[in-house]
Order: C-alpha cells, then structure tokens, then sequence
C-alpha cells in the first residue's frame, strides 16, 4: 500500500472512532486545529500498531493538519531516521501544548541526541521550543540524567528567567525543576532556590 493510501486508510479509521464531545471539548479549551477527530490516545495508540513504523508514513502524516495525524506521526516515526534538522522542523511547526507534550512523549525525549535539542531549545525566543525543551529534560531527568555541571548551570539559568514567561511554558519549567529536584539532594536545594522566586 502507497503513502497516500495508507493516509487515506488511517483517515477512514479516525472518522469511525470520531468523538464529537471530546473534539467539541478541546475547542472550547482553546486547543485550536484545522480538523480535530476528538480521538482518545488509547485509541491512537491502537490504530498506530496497525500500520508499521516509518518514515515516510510520519513525516507525510505530520504534514497533515490534523490533530490525530501529528500525535499518530510522533508514534510512527523510526527514531534512527529521525535528522536533527527535521526535529527542528517539526517542535518549529507545533502549535499547541498538546502536540508538544505527546511529540516530546512519544519521540523527542527517545532520540540519541534529546538533551542536546532540548538545551538548544530552551535558549530559543519561541514559546512553543522552550515548552518541547523544558518537556524533554523533565522525561530526561525522570529517567536519571543527571547534567554535569555546564548543563546545570545553562538550565537553572534558562529555567529562572522562562518562570516569568508565559503560564504554559512556566508549567513546562516547573515540571522539568521539579523532576531535576528528584535527582540528590543537592539538586532539591538548587531547584528550591529558584522555586522560590516565583513567590517573590
């Protein structure tokens, strides 16, 4: 089966599992998209383990603007294929919380070269890289990364200023301290400290 067969196949299945309130429900909550099937992840994650992985069906699905499309194109995508250029084209295309948590979730936070990205990230001006940033290093830091001392410098650094910033990237922020902090005790002392100034 071509690409454009297998779209139109993976469409057909995401107009039967269609939820109407859901897709209702996140527009009103502000999660703006062109189409938007109101699909549960549950049910994503079953239609992605009906088609195989690859990147050529991840990268055409991710052109499509569509909601499950994007969350279906972060579970397809091989991370071996998966350039640095194109993790850049992608965290530059997204345009809401959602896509940028289950993107990072299922595909950023997995490559070989997360925390590199994730750093380049959180020193950019856009909201939307410092939120796939921030996101990354709280799953990276989840998973026992530990930062030598460089690294930590650069995120508490980038962290402090971004708490001020707006409140979906200051929750993305408070999320990665807050996973930093479960590192050592040295780490709960420090991710305390910048905590703090927020309630300054």
């Amino acid at each position: 089966m071509d690409i454009q067969a297998t779209i139109r196949e993976i469409k057909k299945e995401l107009r039967l599992a269609m939820n109407g309130i859901a897709s209702s429900y996140m527009r009103e909550n502000g999660l703006q998209y062109k189409l938007n099937f109101g699909v549960e992840l549950p049910r994503l994650r079953t239609i992605a383990q009906e088609f195989p992985a690859s990147h050529e069906l991840a990268q055409a699905l991710w052109k499509e603007n569509i909601r499950e499309c994007k969350l279906l194109a972060a579970m397809l995508q091989p991370v071996e294929s998966f350039l640095p250029e194109i993790a850049d084209i992608w965290a530059e295309s997204i345009t809401t919380v959602e896509i940028a948590q289950h993107t990072t979730q299922n595909l950023f936070c997995r490559l070989p070269y997360a925390s590199e990205k994730a750093y380049e990230w959180i020193a950019r001006e856009e909201e939307m890289l410092q939120i796939c940033g921030y996101l990354i290093l709280a799953r990276l830091f989840m998973q026992g990364l530990q930062p030598n001392e460089r690294a930590e410098n650069e995120f508490l650094d980038q962290a402090r200023a971004a708490l001020f910033s707006g409140s979906a990237i200051q929750k993305a922020v408070i999320s990665a301290i807050q996973k930093y902090q479960s590192l050592n005790e040295q780490t709960f002392v420090k991710g305390e400290i910048v905590l703090k100034e927020i309630e300054q």
